[in-house]
């Protein structure tokens, strides 16, 4: 949906930009063609018929539609009229029709001709540009903003009305969007609303399968800032990065929840999850990418006519980021993975399957992890063309040079695993590990209440003596006491010969 509102409500809702207080008159015509320009710049196309009466300019049949190619497809959107009203001091007023369509016709090579029809809605939509014409902000607020999915057709075939329901409403929406026009133009944006809800329901005409995904985030947010070339492409990402391109913004919501509920071919299903809040977080430049997703408190329970009880499951954090490099350069250039899920538990009627006795603990789990490092990046893999000779010849569009593991942490079942690490890697030699580079380096890793849980696994028949015997002999030969009972310490180091050694034992 984010593509959607970026390219059909773009030029509304995520579009300009403001000084308060300008000293010259914005008028409509000014604020009409920078809206062409803007439009015509993301690579739509843009046609209308336009008049003017008094302050009022009334835009009519305005269609604006953009060749997909990555699917083969057309993004058409028709607004029958639109008003641009001078106000006397100094701003302009914008107009929409309370609904207005959305067509998208496809033709692609697996799937064949298709043609999905949507309808955009907004309740008390105001909307106010004020400022110069190289300098404007966009001022919104509106009750409700809908978009449904009104029709599929496919191969000429319309699917039945209640094969497929989509809808998807903001409400209390507030906002405002900043352009300064130069050589690039420079946006601010700011956003609030009340709420997002969503539900897609589905039902197969020629059987019993059907679902139903019902949801709403509330205490919405987002802000960010960017700069964007007058002309680009959407779907050259290369083209666009070398343009100067960068956007850097964050989505922050305060709650949500989901549900599903449907049948398929084993019987009814049921799942539900609700969370207290999360954020998102993106950065693009010429240079890199970044990410960085977190969720908060969440629950999750599901039911199936396959168990004869529930699923439930809560975590106090569940997060992921990443950052990599995008230009090809002779140079390395960092990157950074990291991932955690903290104080996992599930339900005392999911640890009865394996563990009836209650013999291990149940405490919450935690697995988390945090790298960085460098690596050299050998192509331009963002280029449509260059992903496409990746894609066929299966080449790496990049080699690995350094990894720095900050943290790995692996907590459960009174076991506790925790670990640092620096390697560089010889990417000369990939004959000694087996096709990989040859990693360079130490790692320092220690293991608390291994013993007890190899006890426990015993006692619980999971684990038989001779492998556990094999276990604890494996941890002799990598590791040493460490300070507190039941713990175990290791230096594994790899030198530049290819020779592993644990605690300055040499095992390899």
């Amino acid at each position: 949906m984010s593509t959607f509102l970026r390219r059909s409500c773009g030029a509304a809702f995520v579009y300009a930009i403001a000084v308060q207080g300008a000293s010259a008159d914005l008028t409509a015509q000014d604020v009409w063609a920078d809206w062409q320009a803007y439009m015509g710049g993301m690579g739509y196309e843009v046609s209308a018929s336009e008049a003017t009466s008094g302050a009022v300019t009334t835009i009519t049949d305005l269609a604006m539609s953009m060749h997909l190619p990555e699917e083969d497809g057309n993004f058409v959107m028709t607004i029958p009229e639109m008003t641009l009203t001078e106000n006397g001091d100094g701003s302009v007023a914008i107009g929409l029709p309370d609904s207005f369509p959305l067509t998208l016709d496809f033709n692609s090579p697996d799937e064949g001709e298709f043609q999905v029809e949507l309808t955009y809605s907004q309740e008390n939509l105001e909307m106010t540009v004020s400022g110069v014409p190289d300098d404007m902000t966009y001022n919104y607020a509106a009750d409700t903003v809908t978009v449904e999915l009104t029709s599929l057709t496919d191969a000429n075939e319309v699917m039945p009305p209640d094969a497929l329901k989509a809808l998807m409403t903001i409400s209390g929406v507030t906002g405002s969007s900043q352009m300064k026009i130069g050589d690039m133009r420079d946006v601010a944006q700011t956003m609030k609303a009340a709420a997002l809800s969503y539900e897609m329901a589905f039902d197969d005409p020629e059987s019993d399968e059907k679902a139903l995904i019902a949801g709403q985030m509330e205490g919405l947010g987002f802000t960010g800032s960017g700069v964007l070339p007058k002309e680009w492409d959407a779907a050259d990402y290369q083209s666009l990065m070398e343009s100067g391109f960068n956007f850097a913004g964050g989505f922050t919501f305060e709650k949500g929840n989901t549900n599903v509920s449907g049948n398929a071919e084993e019987g009814p299903f049921t799942l539900a999850s609700n969370s207290q809040g999360g954020t998102f977080d993106v950065a693009m430049t010429d240079a890199q990418i970044k990410y960085d997703v977190m969720q908060n408190d969440t629950k999750l329970a599901v039911t199936s006519s396959d168990l004869p009880f529930p699923i439930e499951m809560a975590m106090a954090g569940a997060g992921l980021s990443f950052e990599f490099p995008v230009q090809a350069g002779d140079t390395p250039q960092p990157f950074a993975f990291g991932m955690e899920l903290t104080d996992f538990t599930m339900s005392d009627i999911l640890w009865s399957m394996f563990d009836p006795a209650g013999a291990l603990p149940r405490d919450p789990a935690t697995v988390a992890l945090d790298t960085e490092g460098t690596a050299t990046v050998l192509v331009n893999f963002m280029d449509p063309a260059v992903a496409e000779t990746l894609e066929a010849t299966e080449a790496a569009p990049g080699q690995l040079e350094t990894l720095n593991i900050k943290q790995l942490l692996v907590s459960m079942v009174g076991a506790t695993l925790s670990g640092t690490g620096a390697f560089a890697f010889d990417n000369t030699n990939t004959e000694e590990f087996g096709g990989m580079p040859a990693p360079i380096g130490v790692a320092n890793l220690e293991l608390t209440g291994a013993n007890a849980l190899i006890d426990k696994l015993i006692g619980m028949g999971l684990l038989k003596e001779q492998d556990a015997m094999g276990a604890r002999m494996m941890m002799g030969m990598l590791a040493v006491p460490g300070d507190a009972p039941d713990t175990l310490k290791s230096e594994i180091e790899i030198n530049n010969e290819g020779h592993i050694s644990a605690n300055g034992q040499r095992i390899k």
